[in-house]
């Protein structure tokens, strides 16, 4: 099997729609449901056919698609937004934070949550950065862009970036 496991899906009109398995890909490919657009590592093999694997299809008919006005919060694209790096030392970051703590009135949003490491965070406790004085680098985020909304926290394959448009915001 070939050393990528997902592949770009395109709408009809070349927008990126999502993610999938490779072995999906192909079976979009197969049955005429999409075209391959960029090929991948490797070449799947049959008795009777070999089809080279993709890493970015596009469907040969639109789908209309309702988008996530936002990215989801989760640890895993807190940790992607951030660098896997505490946001307060530089160490590599092992918990999230919540810049104003929940107990004083805090939020679990974008714009509260950072990544920290063990240490910054218990010493943080329950106190705002203001407070312990401590710098804040950058300020928190929501992140944006049609590569946040289609991988969220996955990293970028090289072959997606003209597809992706603006992949600033995303993982690299």
């Amino acid at each position: 099997m070939a050393r990528s496991v997902v592949a770009l899906v395109l709408n009809a009109t070349y927008e990126p729609l999502c993610v999938v398995p490779v072995r999906r890909a192909v079976v979009l490919v197969l049955t005429a449901k999409a075209v391959a657009v960029e090929p991948g590592e490797g070449t799947l093999h049959s008795v009777t056919r070999a089809i080279r694997v993709p890493a970015v299809v596009r469907l040969t008919h639109f789908v209309r698609v309702p988008y996530r006005a936002q990215v989801p919060l989760t640890r895993k694209a807190v940790f992607a937004r951030d660098g896997h790096r505490c946001v307060y030392c530089g160490a590599a970051a092992t918990s999230i934070d919540h810049v104003v703590p929940r107990s004083r009135g805090g939020t679990h949003t974008w714009d509260n949550v950072v990544a920290a490491c063990s240490r910054c965070n218990h010493a943080k406790a329950d106190r705002s950065v203001a407070e312990l004085g401590w710098p804040l680098g950058v300020l928190p985020h929501a992140p944006k862009g049609m590569a946040w909304r289609v991988l969220g926290h996955r990293s970028i394959d090289p072959r997606w970036k003209p597809y992706l448009g603006d992949t600033e915001s995303a993982t690299a």
